[in-house]
């Protein structure tokens, strides 16, 4: 395998959605504000239990380092493949990707990280403004720690892409994938961590809620990075096995879904 030509692929293929990306700054900039839910809940929780109460142990600087970290995952976990590939399907962009030999999956994760590397001078900006309004949630997670929590976040943003593209691949059958996307976003929204740490659950819902893949995109990357107590390795495992077992699903899917496929230029 040549690998010095498949990185060389990459650099290119990334750096093109780059500065396709730097083109649409101000819109990123707008996606990036509409994440600030995980901030407006923040004050939600602070105002109705002071840290305190309804099941969930933490005080102000650690309910405020939870929010913000959840914050941070949101901002690098967001998936939109569903809408983009969607429409290169109802376009007839699709059928030209599926005549070249790279991957058109690639082509559309190279557009999330493209995105995400616009979004991070913003999201640092925010996270900076968080701190001077609340300097009393200031914590400096340990190297390792941000190391693990840096690479849940990147995976649970792998999970979430594997999600998505799964939906995405339903577009073979469907010309409106996106439609069944919005169920996910429900769980996604109430499971995830985003509106309430896990800790805040019933314990019946609670475990319900870890056995879907949604508390691993948000709740678990958001915990390590906050420097909560959470079980890394079990956190992990989890991670694990929903990559193993979304992964070869889509590409399941994928195959039979090329196979069905028919488009003009196909």
């Amino acid at each position: 395998m040549n690998y010095r030509y498949w990185l060389r692929l990459a650099t290119r293929l990334w750096s093109s959605e780059y500065a396709h990306m730097l083109e649409y700054r101000a819109e990123v900039i707008l996606w990036a504000l509409s994440g600030v839910l995980p901030l407006i809940m923040l004050g939600v929780w602070s105002a109705a239990t002071d840290g305190q109460g309804a099941g969930l142990e933490m005080n102000q600087p650690q309910l405020a380092r939870y929010f913000l970290s959840a914050f941070v995952v949101r901002q690098f976990t967001v998936v939109w493949v569903v809408w983009q590939f969607e429409q290169d399907c109802l376009d007839g962009r699709l059928s030209p990707y599926l005549l070249q030999p790279l991957h058109p999956l690639w082509r559309y994760l190279a557009s999330h990280l493209a995105e995400q590397a616009t979004r991070l001078p913003f999201v640092i900006l925010l996270v900076s403004v968080f701190f001077g309004f609340q300097p009393q949630a200031f914590l400096m997670p340990q190297p390792g720690r941000l190391l693990l929590a840096v690479l849940a976040i990147g995976l649970g943003f792998a999970i979430h892409f594997l999600l998505q593209s799964l939906v995405a691949s339903l577009c073979f059958w469907t010309e409106r994938a996106s439609a069944l996307e919005r169920l996910l976003s429900i769980p996604l929204l109430f499971v995830s961590g985003l509106v309430a740490p896990l800790d805040a659950f019933p314990p019946g819902a609670r475990q319900l809620a870890l056995h879907t893949p949604f508390p691993w995109i948000i709740g678990f990357p958001a915990q390590l990075l906050s420097g909560a107590e959470v079980d890394i390795g079990a956190g992990f495992a989890a991670v694990a096995v929903w990559i193993a077992l979304l992964l070869p699903l889509l590409l399941l899917t994928w195959r039979l879904g090329v196979r069905r496929y028919s488009a003009m230029g196909a």
